[in-house]
């Protein structure tokens, strides 16, 4: 008998072996999401708080780390950076202290004033703790950023700023406050900057053709980094999840400054009159998982660590610097 033949035979009156079938590719791991925009506060405070005003019962309340994961819990944050909302001197201290006891925050955009005789006192001061991870200043707290760029001692403080690799945060952006982005790097180039709230400036027509021209050469400096926060808007009374309502200005983020300067931030709580923070997040992901998983993790984290230099302090985070 041939062992074909053999085989044949061996085989009758037996149950076919059942196919089996290539083992399912393993789930990607998710991507860990780290937020560079929230705010800490707390109205209980014998002193209180500048902000928020106590008219937006919303978020006129104790608001704190153990608040934020509870806001985020389940969506994949693994690490925050706060965000000044004091322009209060001790009150940089108040938010090192906080953070300090909970790891899922990873640093401080703290409130100092450069063209102040004591900064350069005050920024070793803060600087000594690696919580505190720059300082923020634009048209905020009564403050003017095209008057100080014009002051020379305004200069040698963020020159200070960016000697010691510390990051600066703008706000309240307009054209104009973007101009002056462009003149306080000339002047210091190797100053990192973060542009907050990027999505939420619509300039008017009369500005149309300067915002262009501004964002075009923003765009061109490596040192310049956008978040993209502020991006949920009302419309007739809404707050809609079509992400193609938001997708012009998400496209010109990304177009403008590429891959490698975008940053995620929520603008937890001043977001919440807008949607929850799953709807904040929701919308810039869709957008973004239409990205390959390296932009994505750039977007969501990578990026923020070229644009910060914060640490890992948790289990679950992303290696930092």
């Amino acid at each position: 008998m041939s062992a074909s033949a053999a085989a044949i035979a061996a085989g009758c009156g037996s149950q076919p072996e059942p196919e089996t079938s290539e083992s399912a590719p393993p789930e990607p791991e998710p991507i860990p999401i780290l937020d560079t925009h929230i705010h800490l506060y707390d109205p209980t405070r014998a002193e209180g708080v500048p902000w928020p005003p106590e008219t937006n019962t919303l978020i006129y309340k104790k608001t704190l780390p153990d608040r934020f994961r509870e806001a985020c819990k389940g969506l994949g944050v693994v690490g925050a950076i706060e965000v000044e909302c004091s322009p209060w001197l001790e009150d940089n201290q108040w938010v090192l202290d906080v953070i300090e006891k909970d790891p899922i925050m990873v640093g401080t955009i703290g409130d100092l004033e450069p063209d102040k005789p004591e900064f350069g006192e005050h920024l070793d001061h803060f600087g000594k703790n690696p919580l505190f991870l720059g300082i923020r200043y634009g048209y905020l707290w009564g403050r003017d950023l095209r008057k100080a760029v014009a002051n020379p001692r305004f200069i040698s403080g963020v020159k200070m700023l960016a000697e010691r690799g510390l990051t600066l945060d703008t706000a309240n952006q307009s054209v104009r406050a973007l101009e002056d982005v462009v003149a306080l790097t000339d002047k210091v180039p190797d100053l990192r900057v973060v542009l907050d709230h990027l999505p939420k400036l619509d300039p008017p027509v009369a500005e149309r053709e300067a915002y262009g021209v501004v964002m075009k050469t923003l765009g061109e400096r490596p040192n310049v980094f956008v978040k993209v926060s502020a991006v949920l808007r009302e419309i007739d009374g809404q707050v809609p999840d079509d992400l193609e309502l938001y997708r012009p200005k998400l496209d010109e983020m990304w177009t403008v400054f590429g891959e490698d300067r975008v940053l995620y931030g929520s603008d937890w709580p001043n977001s919440e009159p807008l949607g929850p923070y799953e709807k904040v997040l929701d919308i810039v992901q869709r957008y973004v998982a239409e990205k390959s998983v390296g932009q994505q993790e750039k977007f969501f984290w990578r990026n923020s660590v070229q644009a910060y230099r914060w640490k890992k302090r948790a289990e679950g985070q992303p290696q930092g610097v």
